[in-house]
């Protein structure tokens, strides 16, 4: 039997869609062909990339089955009054308010129905909407702004106008990888490669399968996919002390770098594969993603075009985690350092190079233990930690005198001072990165920063069970701060005439050991999951004799 039609109003045009089950995220974009609406969970509803309007109301449309939009109105960022459209993008690039651009449509749509409601909106009314999303780029006070802006709470401060070249020459110091920026990027159109992908191209879903379906919705159906969830299994730091009398120590968990795009690309046989590091590079996560060439591996068998997609359980499951780490450190600053390496993970030699121009004094081993791959490419992976560790040392007899404030320089890149007033009520960051080139783009970067940085600090981590099985799947389980829960964050940009360096690395370690010494040190990262706060530990130096268990409450 035939599948019923469903019609229904898609931007004011009248359209039919054949109903086998699927979601309308699914019918959008594989039937209707409109790709500013992103697929970066699907279908576990959590990230908010697929907002739609439904009838003038925000909704998540990978979880909305498409029956359910029957002779309704469906509506996209393309759909938009023109005037509305052009005031959120004009706040959205005034303000660095789109990094990448993965998020960005889903995020301007929920905030735009803010203008339908019943009550006027407000700043926590913004806040609380982007509790349906995730951005993890921006940090989101950017987002916060253009939100209020567009919706007339607060006036535009002038802004110099942004050259695109500039901003694009500043994201790749920052990424480091290619991004462009502009209107077109905050509408959906940074060209990911699933995006462009041809209509006709065969389809593999999953990092595990080998099947090779006709299309998406086929590939769907014919999955065995089992839904991620979340875990109420608290967080473990798998990699033990060093023997040895400390002044400081440091231990971390499993940390997902949690990109928003799910790893994709394509090919046509005899041509390169799209890249999976379309407008952004995904932390470092995606630099060695295996769909490209597995895209042109099976394109070249096949003779025919191919899509590889992965699921976000297969983006947790596959892709590398930052190397869990455990640290002691010395008032001389020598100490050691041991980095948690699992089966199959990439080469970390890289990291000791890193982690060496740093701090010379350190020695490093690196200690096999069970889990997901691991990998040396994440933002400031392993060598950041220690950097902030070396700091926070330096400050130590003076934890209790005030705020937390830390003074970063990093190799081959810029310098930053981050400072937590009260009980990190606020933050300020000054920056010296050489020639600003646009400070509407370091600016951002430098709030992205910050908002991560607190992040590993306080909140993020996955849980792993003892044969090394991620129990953390979603979105939702990896720690990341919401937009309410960010303090706000006041960024000062120092030009000056050296060429243009690197200056969210510096703020990413400055605002690691800022937040950490304001917390009072406690030794083990994230601080504020799952634990009472942990009181600062007295002057006495600390001495580990063996490798000590978890604590009780840490256990799986």
């Amino acid at each position: 039997m035939a599948a019923p039609a469903v019609t229904f109003a898609l931007n004011g045009a009248t359209v039919t869609v054949a109903d086998d089950g699927a979601s309308l995220l699914d019918a959008l974009r594989e039937d209707l062909g409109c790709r500013s609406v992103k697929d970066g969970c699907s279908p576990q509803g959590q990230c908010g990339c697929c907002t739609v309007w439904v009838n003038g109301s925000a909704r998540v449309a990978c979880v909305t089955p498409l029956r359910r939009v029957s002779g309704r109105s469906v509506t996209t960022v393309e759909g938009l009054d023109p005037d509305l459209k052009d005031r959120w993008v004009d706040a959205f690039v005034a303000t660095g308010a789109s990094q990448c651009g993965f998020c960005t449509p889903g995020i301007l749509l929920r905030l735009a129905a803010l203008e339908n409601g019943d009550r006027p909106p407000t700043r926590p009314a913004v806040e609380l909407a982007l509790l349906a999303h995730l951005c993890r780029c921006t940090g989101w006070q950017s987002i916060v702004e253009a939100g209020c802006i567009a919706l007339g709470l607060t006036e535009a401060a002038p802004r110099p106008l942004r050259d695109p070249l500039l901003a694009t020459w500043r994201a790749q110091l920052e990424g480091p990888a290619f991004q462009s920026s502009g209107p077109d990027v905050v509408l959906g159109g940074g060209g990911f490669a699933d995006d462009t992908a041809p209509a006709d191209a065969l389809v593999q879903l999953g990092a595990a399968t080998t099947t090779l379906a006709p299309s998406l919705r086929a590939a769907r159906q014919g999955s065995e996919k089992v839904q991620g969830r979340n875990s109420t299994v608290p967080l473990t730091h798998p990699v033990p002390l060093p023997e040895g009398e400390w002044a400081l120590t440091l231990q971390t968990t499993w940390v997902e770098p949690a990109y928003v795009e799910p790893d994709a690309s394509w090919c046509r046989p005899g041509a390169a594969p799209a890249t999976p590091l379309a407008n952004g590079g995904a932390f470092g996560g995606k630099r060695h993603s295996p769909v490209a060439d597995r895209a042109r591996a099976l394109a070249a068998d096949t003779d025919a075009s191919v899509r590889v997609l992965w699921s976000r359980e297969d983006v947790v499951r596959q892709g590398p985690k930052r190397p869990p780490l455990a640290l002691g450190l010395r008032p001389d600053r020598s100490g050691r350092l041991r980095i948690g390496r699992t089966a199959g993970s990439a080469d970390l030699a890289a990291l000791w190079d890193r982690v060496h121009a740093v701090a010379p004094l350190v020695d490093i081993e690196e200690i096999e233990i069970v889990g997901p791959p691991v990998g040396p490419d994440l933002r400031g992976a392993v060598w950041s930690e220690v950097l902030a560790a070396l700091t926070a040392l330096d400050a130590l007899d003076a934890r209790d005198s005030g705020p937390g404030t830390a003074d970063v320089s990093v190799p081959g890149g810029g310098r930053a001072v981050v400072t937590m007033s009260g009980d990190i009520e606020a933050v300020r960051v000054e920056v010296r990165a050489g020639e600003v080139l646009c400070p509407v783009t370091l600016r951002s970067y430098a709030l992205g920063a910050v908002h991560q940085a607190l992040g590993l600090v306080w909140s993020e981590g996955i849980a792993v069970d003892p044969d090394g099985a991620l129990l953390d799947l979603t979105i939702r389980s990896f720690g990341i701060l919401a937009a309410r829960d960010m303090p706000p964050v006041e960024v000062i940009l120092h030009p000056d005439d050296r060429w243009p360096l690197n200056g969210s690395d510096a703020v990413f370690a400055a605002t690691l050991a800022a937040a950490w010494t304001a917390e009072g040190l406690p030794p083990t990262w994230p601080t504020r999951r799952g634990r009472q706060r942990q009181r600062p530990r007295t002057g006495t130096s600390v001495t580990i004799t063996a490798p000590p268990p978890d604590p009780p409450e840490e256990h799986a």
